[in-house]
């Protein structure tokens, strides 16, 4: 892909998050600058971009942002009445999985690409918790472009929330109990400007 090093930039600085019975970590500065860029350029032209159909209570709509699926096995993955069909891993893709798993140590073997074309995409209150993730998955969010903003809420008492901003270049790693005890959202907003490339590395059993 290109020339850069990819671990000689600064080792990431994690930060806990206060929520109650589940462990999340955000580094902030995971990729440098010079990576985020780069990385933001190359997925933007080269990945195959789709908008789906997705299905709420019942009834059809456009998906508020782009996605694409990659995976280093065939397995689909399946939400909202979507079933997404992997394609191989590029070698930007490993580069950057091949960082995020040596500083998680964790193994992942999908990821979910999602492109927020402005403030108006979003994506909607969920868990990812669906079968094929397992009881307890671990999810590995890295973005790339414009900050957005991101929220927790508990699933049993939404009174419980935590809000952040996703920086370009940052990792978030959701890791035990989160999808289990947790919701979160990128809701809409009229302030952002620009776009944000947002891949959710994941574990298909």
């Amino acid at each position: 892909m290109s020339n850069m090093n990819l671990f000689a930039s600064a080792a990431p600085d994690p930060v806990p998050l206060p929520l109650p019975d589940a462990t999340v970590v955000y580094c902030s500065r995971f990729f440098s600058e010079e990576e985020s860029v780069v990385y933001y350029d190359i997925l933007k032209r080269e990945t195959p971009w789709k908008q789906d159909d997705i299905k709420v209570f019942g009834k059809n709509y456009k998906q508020p942002r782009l996605t694409a699926l990659y995976g280093q096995t065939k397995k689909t993955y399946s939400y909202s009445g979507i079933t997404m069909h992997p394609a191989t891993f590029t070698e930007t893709l490993e580069e950057i999985y091949n960082k995020i798993s040596l500083f998680s140590e964790e193994k992942f073997n999908t990821v979910l690409l999602n492109l927020y074309r402005d403030g108006q995409d979003s994506n909607g209150w969920h868990s990812d918790d669906e079968k094929e993730l397992g009881d307890d998955p671990i999810i590995a969010s890295v973005s790339f472009g414009v900050p957005r903003v991101f929220h927790f809420r508990n699933k049993k008492d939404h009174t419980l929330k935590h809000k952040m901003v996703l920086e370009n270049g940052s990792l978030l790693l959701m890791k035990q109990g989160t999808q289990i005890h947790w919701q979160h959202q990128l809701p809409k907003s009229k302030k952002v400007e620009g776009q944000r490339i947002n891949l959710t590395f994941r574990n298909i059993l």
